[in-house]
């Protein structure tokens, strides 16, 4: 019976990306299962006719595994929420692993740079797909509990596929039966009442931080949702700004060459660009970069409210624009280029100050 189901699924996924090229998210919504669950389809012996892709289960040695992507060479990272993906191509170097059991990762190389939590991190897969150009296409991708998406590894044309191969050997499942044992998605906490909050401690503890890693630990010790945060804090430090400024600050950022860091992420991942950006596009409700190596695409139609925050630091302010969803969710977050112990960009500030133009209680950054 589960077979049956599995074949049918795999039949789908190959109507859906020969007839529409449609992207596996879309494939799977649109048959009302995860990502996960559609590439967990394609595990085990079926017949080429079924579908293009076929998938490999791998073990749940994520640190161990990540560390062991540098030999691959250039390769793609993609890291994406419900309202936006960052790819970034590069090579995976400088990864290491900290806290209690590694729960914590960074990979500092360079192009990829990023930030893990591998708490998140359930399932994971080697894929190889024949797309309809006739290229065959190799990934390594990670999903959490619930069958979503945190993380793809995409090979490139100039990526090592023998080292690939022998990565895949090296961390391969031994089960590698078709479907998956699914969890429960993560959930942020519920959110506090405005009144439960000690607003005056918290304006306090926000005007004395030393550095913008220490915002987690003020929202965590005072109850406080990140959008909630806003809401609540001193109007020097925060300003709601229009929605329209995000694709403003994008196409202003390539025009004057002001080198940005772009944040997105999920639960798992947080996947980070530093740098100049060049080619704004707008398609649909898309705003894009495109550029050679960092592609980002954004739902605009999803962002419901935008901020310029203003964080104290040794070094400064340092000033970013946040960007929510109807959810209170991240969807990216933009900062000036910068190394810790260096003050501020002034190309950022002027073009973050100028966001906010118009708008009532404005606080130069």
């Amino acid at each position: 019976m589960q077979e049956a189901r599995y074949t049918v699924l795999r039949q789908a996924f190959a109507t859906a990306r020969q007839e529409r090229r449609a992207r596996h998210r879309d494939i799977a919504s649109a048959l009302h299962i995860s990502e996960g669950e559609l590439l967990a389809a394609h595990l085990g012996a079926f017949s080429e006719a079924e579908s293009p892709l076929k998938a490999r289960r791998l073990r749940a040695q994520w640190q161990d595994l990540i560390a062991a992507l540098e030999p691959l060479g250039t390769v793609m990272a993609l890291t994406r929420n419900e309202s936006c993906v960052h790819e970034k191509v590069g090579v995976y170097s400088q990864v290491s692993a900290m806290g209690p059991q590694r729960q914590m990762g960074l990979v500092l190389g360079g192009a990829i740079d990023l930030r893990v939590f591998y708490s998140h991190w359930q399932h994971g897969f080697a894929v190889t797909e024949h797309l309809a150009d006739g290229a065959l296409q190799h990934s390594l991708q990670f999903f959490d509990a619930a069958g979503g998406a945190i993380h793809k590894v995409f090979l490139k044309p100039e990526s090592d596929l023998a080292a690939y191969e022998a990565l895949v050997a090296r961390f391969l499942a031994e089960d590698q039966h078709p479907g998956l044992s699914l969890g429960e998605a993560w959930q942020d906490p519920a959110e506090q009442p405005d009144h439960a909050i000690n607003v005056e401690a918290f304006h306090a503890e926000w005007a004395g931080l030393r550095d913008t890693h220490d915002f987690f630990g003020l929202l965590k010790r005072h109850g406080l949702s990140r959008v909630q945060a806003l809401r609540l804090a001193e109007a020097r430090f925060v300003q709601p700004l229009p929605l329209s400024s995000v694709q403003a600050l994008f196409s202003r950022a390539a025009r004057q060459g002001v080198s940005i860091m772009v944040f997105v992420g999920n639960p798992g991942m947080i996947q980070i660009h530093s740098g100049p950006i060049h080619k704004v596009a707008m398609m649909g409700p898309w705003i894009n970069v495109l550029d050679p190596g960092f592609n980002l695409h954004l739902r605009e139609d999803h962002i419901t409210s935008a901020w310029l925050v203003r964080k104290p630091t040794v070094d400064g302010l340092v000033c970013s624009m946040e960007l929510f969803d109807a959810q209170g969710r991240t969807i990216a977050m933009m900062f000036g280029e910068r190394k810790p112990g260096q003050a501020e960009r002034a190309d950022w500030r002027e073009l973050l100050e100028s966001m906010a133009e118009g708008q009532t209680e404005t606080v130069p950054c």
